[in-house]
């Protein structure tokens, strides 16, 4: 066990951004800056976490955006001179907790800092699983895992033998969609979306009954052949045209779950013009938050542990991008892999050693 350090690294938001950040540190645009910040005292109830783990979502860019209305976002945005929020996975050095006792592994919502001070109510006790890495609890058993269940079971209340597209497919939330609704709910047809030939490959290996690459100059084709005869439901995670082209290919009275678009992530607004669609097929579209759904956080656990354990859901290594950093000042540059498609399945950032 490490000893007690009194101060941490963090990175803090030091210009909040328009478009695309600047994710390298020192420059008068850098979004981020290094700072070190003195570790409190703690209380009673709280937990001092060694940061192992850091998550890596498409969803912290909405956090930092310049001038973002607080009452249009689902969490406080962070304002300049906080810390970069995410969700780790760390060690407990120091407890003050008797729920949760040192050398725990824990997930908690924490921040870009070497060390965070948590509340034991709001970390979870997470236990090794055997044969898989830690970096399961951000990634299965952690946000993509519970977004691509509840999205699939709650949100679409996907059938037997119905059939569903999946944008962002090689994606950490889309290859559990495909492989739950293949493997689990027993889908009839399957078909991924991605953005180059060996995430296609990829998803094919993990069930995809067919993967469109929306590089390919006749995507648009591909998608309709795929498509023929209409789909069921839609998992949208890229939002942008290829949420335009799927609104007229699913039949009438279908479903969409929309829960991400990355594609307009960094200034690049989505236009619909098949937004008739909706009206004229009585399309429901569902916008949905993991958030909505951590109350259910065990139901989603002992599902995805089950399919796992049954060799319905895999956990392998092409199925996560792990990055171990040289230096805390990486860390902006490994998030930025997200927003380039640098990464398949789970981009996790390493920033110090595993228990």
């Amino acid at each position: 066990m490490p000893s007690i350090p009194k101060t941490t690294k963090a990175l803090i938001l030091q210009n909040a951004a328009k478009d695309e950040p600047e994710y390298t540190l020192g420059k008068a645009n850098s979004t981020f800056a290094l700072k070190e910040l003195e570790l409190a005292e703690l209380s009673e109830g709280q937990l001092l976490v060694r940061t192992i783990y850091l998550s890596n979502d498409p969803a912290q860019r909405g956090w930092i955006q310049k001038d973002a209305d607080p009452e249009r976002l689902y969490v406080p945005p962070i304002r300049e001179g906080e810390v970069m929020r995410s969700y780790v996975v760390g060690q407990v050095v120091q407890s003050k907790s008797s729920s949760i006792p040192e050398g725990s592994l824990v997930a908690s919502t924490g921040g870009w800092r070497e060390y965070i001070v948590t509340d034991d109510k709001t970390a979870r006790k997470v236990d090794p699983v055997p044969g898989i890495p830690n970096t399961v609890h951000v990634g299965i058993f952690g946000g993509p895992g519970f977004t691509a269940y509840f999205g699939l079971v709650s949100v679409l209340d996907l059938k037997k033998g119905e059939s569903i597209v999946v944008s962002g497919a090689a994606g950490a939330v889309g290859n559990i969609v495909v492989q739950y609704a293949k493997h689990v709910l027993g889908a009839s047809k399957v078909i991924g979306i991605v953005g180059t030939n060996d995430k296609a490959e990829w998803i094919k290996s993990l069930g995809a009954d067919a993967v469109v690459n929306y590089k390919d100059a006749d995507f648009k084709e591909k998608l309709i052949a795929a498509t023929e005869g209409y789909v069921d439901t839609y998992f949208d995670n890229v939002g942008g045209e290829i949420l335009d082209l799927m609104l007229a290919r699913v039949k009438r009275h279908g479903r969409i779950a929309v829960c991400g678009a990355i594609s307009s992530y960094n200034g690049k607004p989505t236009q619909l013009n098949n937004w008739f669609e909706v009206i004229s097929n009585r399309l429901n579209i569902h916008g949905f938050l993991v958030l909505d759904y951590l109350s259910r956080a065990p139901e989603a656990v002992a599902a995805l542990r089950k399919a796992l354990e049954e060799g319905k859901l895999k956990h392998e290594t092409k199925g996560e991008t792990l990055v171990r950093t040289k230096s805390f000042e990486e860390v902006p540059l490994v998030w930025s892999k997200l927003f380039s498609g640098g990464n398949i399945g789970k981009l996790v950032t390493q920033v110090s050693d595993d228990i």
